[in-house]
Formats: C-alpha cells, structure tokens, sequence
C-alpha cells in the first residue's frame, strides 16, 4: 500500500469515529439528531451533559421523577422523542425511574463492559443520549427493569 493511499483510509476511519453512531441489529447508522458538544453543553446541565452525553449517572434517589407516578408520557430530555409511558413504570426500590417497557422504537441498546460487567446500556434512537441500563429482572410480562437516570428525561403530564 502506497503512502497516499494509507493517508486516505486512515483519515477516513479517524474522521467517520467522530459521527454518532447506534446499532441497529448488525447495521451501524447515525443518529438523526446531532449537536457538537458546545451546542450539548449549552442546552444541558453540567449533569445533564454528564449524565447524557458521558454515559454518566446520576446518584440514586436524586430524581423527583424515581416517585412521580401521575399518567403521562417520559421524553428524551436531548430531543423531545417520547420514550416511555407512565402506564409501563413501577417502584423498582433502586432509587431511579424504572419501567418494564419503553415506547416502540424509542431507544437502542448497545453492550457496556465497564466497572468490570456486562450490562445493556440503552439510549434515545433519535439523539444518542445515555439513558440508562435495562436489567432482567423486571415484572412480567417483559421481564425487564429498565433504569433510566431522571436527568435524561422530561415528563409530559396526560
């Protein structure tokens, strides 16, 4: 391979690293919602940035929605896309919102081995931010305990 050549892939593969991206099944795509990072920090708390753009979280029982249960619709704090239906959360006792289920093709999952586990990390289809993590322990009839940080979502009232 000819150094021209090299210079080219390289900086293709370099560059196409900074695009968002989310799997979907084996296919990759970007997001339909991109900001560069001064446009997320000038709409987001520096938590919210944390939380949502760092894959951070939030600490347990900080959220006022972990207890609010009034019907409503949960959205993306990032973009306004309607993630999760009131109708689908309970009282996990772990200290953030959780829900059993989210609205139809509201978030992706990827896989996150950090702090030395596996776990599903889920975040908005629409913008990429981190959401939370979906556990298998959840009631039925899913299963499934998706943890989302309170930060990331903003609640509509019915």
């Amino acid at each position: 391979m000819n150094r021209r050549k090299f210079v080219k892939n390289y900086s293709i593969i370099f560059l196409s690293s900074f695009i968002p991206k989310v799997a979907v099944g084996e296919e990759i795509k970007a997001f339909e919602i991109t900001k560069s990072k001064r446009e997320w920090k000038q709409i987001l708390t520096d938590l919210e940035y944390k939380v949502m753009r760092k894959e951070g979280t939030e600490r347990a029982y900080t959220s006022p929605l972990d207890k609010l249960f009034d019907k409503g619709i949960y959205h993306c704090k990032g973009c306004d896309l309607p993630l999760y239906s009131s109708d689908h959360k309970y009282n996990s006792g772990t200290g953030w919102p959780s829900f059993w289920k989210a609205l139809p093709g509201a978030i992706g999952t990827k896989t996150d081995k950090k702090f030395f586990m596996v776990r599903t990390e889920c975040h908005c289809s629409r913008c990429g931010s981190h959401l939370g993590h979906i556990f298998d322990d959840g009631p039925q009839p899913t299963g499934k305990r998706h943890c989302i940080n309170g930060v990331s979502l903003r609640f509509k009232k019915a």
